[in-house]
């Protein structure tokens, strides 16, 4: 019964990193209104680094980490690929082209991760699983793709094309992140006695995107810095108190528990069914629009969501 009961713990683990971004998303955007994406994007992974360090410390006991080089540096590697370099490229994706193409070429992601896995450490998927994925992929895809009332993606000139291929850069880096990530656990890479819990990989990896991410972060100071000389005053929502506690929030439902929860996944799962586990926040934030924020949702989003969710059983019902 137990083993029966461990099957399900990955793809479990996949739809709650779904659910706890579905909420990072709204709270990052109100505390992006208040403060900026600068100051947000920065903070969010400090204060995961420091929650995760401190849970980590009351479960073993230990500041560091205890892990063999060569999984330290598959999730240094991961920490890179998949959190400084895949979220900046879909974030300048989002601006480029707009959200609904981003999140439509974010769709490939989990072939990208069964790819991935398949070629990295010989991991099988079953027809059913297969299926599960396939009809996942074409819920969310067919959601994510309908037209607004309003046209407001930016998709004029060199743009859209940088943009659609920042989204695909996205949707690698990300399906990369979690094959390395999945490696630093250990699989493929030590023999199983050696492998290290899904917390400790998520918090060394943490540490080395907050050191990937502030170069970046650095670059995108001294432009802000230039466009406010120039007279450019960016508008706030809100207040910054505010803005600080949305950005908390956020930074403990997104980059501490919900990239926890996708290293769970990808541990007890096959890569490309914990990735497309872990793609569903376009699916559980209609029911978030529609009743908290009283948006319209057409049939075709609701038909789509429910395509999603019957792939998304197969897969949690039938996960290898």
């Amino acid at each position: 019964m137990a083993s029966e009961a461990n099957i399900y713990i990955g793809p479990a683990a996949g739809i709650a990193a779904s659910l706890l971004w579905t909420a990072t998303s709204l709270l990052f955007t109100a505390a992006g209104q208040r403060l900026g994406p600068t100051v947000v994007n920065a903070l969010r992974i400090i204060i995961a680094v420091v929650l995760l360090g401190v849970t980590h410390r009351f479960l073993t006991g230990l500041w560091i980490p205890q892990a063999a080089p060569s999984q330290v540096m598959f999730l240094a590697v991961s920490g890179i690929v998949g959190l400084a370099i895949g979220d900046q490229a879909l974030f300048t994706a989002f601006v480029d082209i707009g959200p609904r193409i981003s999140m439509l070429i974010m769709t490939t992601s989990p072939l990208f991760a069964a790819l991935f896995g398949w070629l990295a450490l010989g991991e099988r998927i079953s027809s059913v699983g297969w299926i599960g994925i396939a009809i996942t992929i074409a819920g969310v895809a067919w959601v994510v793709n309908e037209r607004p009332e309003k046209n407001t993606d930016s998709t004029v000139g060199a743009h859209r094309t940088r943009g659609i291929v920042l989204a695909f850069i996205g949707g690698t880096c990300q399906a990369g992140g979690l094959l390395l990530s999945k490696q630093g656990i250990g699989h493929g890479v030590v023999p199983i006695e050696q492998h290290i819990d899904p917390q400790t990989a998520t918090y060394i990896r943490m540490f080395f995107a907050g050191l990937a991410v502030l170069p970046i972060l650095l670059v995108r100071n001294i432009r802000q810095r230039k466009r406010l000389a120039a007279g450019y005053e960016p508008v706030r929502i809100g207040t910054p108190r505010a803005g600080f506690v949305f950005m908390t929030m956020g930074a403990v439902v997104g980059p501490y528990l919900g990239v926890w929860m996708s290293l769970v996944a990808s541990d007890r799962a096959s890569l490309g069914v914990a990735q497309t586990l872990c793609s569903l926040a376009p699916i559980f934030i209609l029911p978030v629009l529609a009743f908290g924020f009283k948006q319209r949702i057409s049939l075709r989003a609701v038909l789509g969501a429910l395509v999603a969710v019957a792939g998304s059983t197969l897969l949690f019902f039938y996960p290898q």
